[in-house]
């Protein structure tokens, strides 16, 4: 069974309340770098140590605050809510990630101003911030596109080459 929740919390428990008949949960998805050694599109499993927050990481200062308080590789904004399901309906938890951004980036824009009240990203508002100027917004959000493709491309062979 496969679940789309979204970002946040929120939206994992709204997808995750019911119990359903499974034998284990796997998370999976984008996350940021912390660690300055991973690079966009490398895979990053839970164990590896992936940090949680209810809000996307913008700059590459927060990253290297979050990095030093934290010792994580890696920043999500599911995969803690996601485990707390998973431990709740007894069953094994694995969370496979790839790097979509470096730590030493910054996001194009801070996306946490374009969420809904459920926490949903809005794309029509993103697309909108980025038509006024400054435009610069537009280079930086077609990188992220670029680097989401590669992350997603390496996600796809992580699962086809392994077995849960």
């Amino acid at each position: 069974m496969l679940v789309a929740n979204g970002p946040g919390e929120r939206l994992v428990n709204r997808a995750m309340e019911k119990k359903v008949d499974v034998s284990g949960v796997i998370n999976t998805g984008f996350c940021g770098a912390l660690d300055p050694a991973l690079k966009v599109g490398d895979i990053v499993e839970w164990r590896q140590g992936i940090v949680t927050r209810d809000r996307v990481v913008v700059t590459a200062a927060e990253k290297r605050e979050l990095r030093a308080s934290t010792g994580a590789a890696a920043v999500d904004m599911e995969a803690a809510a996601v485990e707390r399901k998973a431990q709740e309906w007894a069953v094994p938890f694995t969370c496979v990630r790839a790097v979509s951004d470096r730590a030493d980036e910054d996001m194009p824009l801070d996306f946490n101003l374009y969420r809904d009240r459920d926490g949903r990203f809005s794309r029509a508002r993103i697309a909108t911030r980025a038509m006024l100027p400054p435009f610069g917004h537009i280079r930086g959000l077609l990188r992220l596109e670029r680097q989401c493709r590669v992350a997603a491309d390496a996600l796809g062979e992580f699962f086809a080459q392994h077995q849960f």
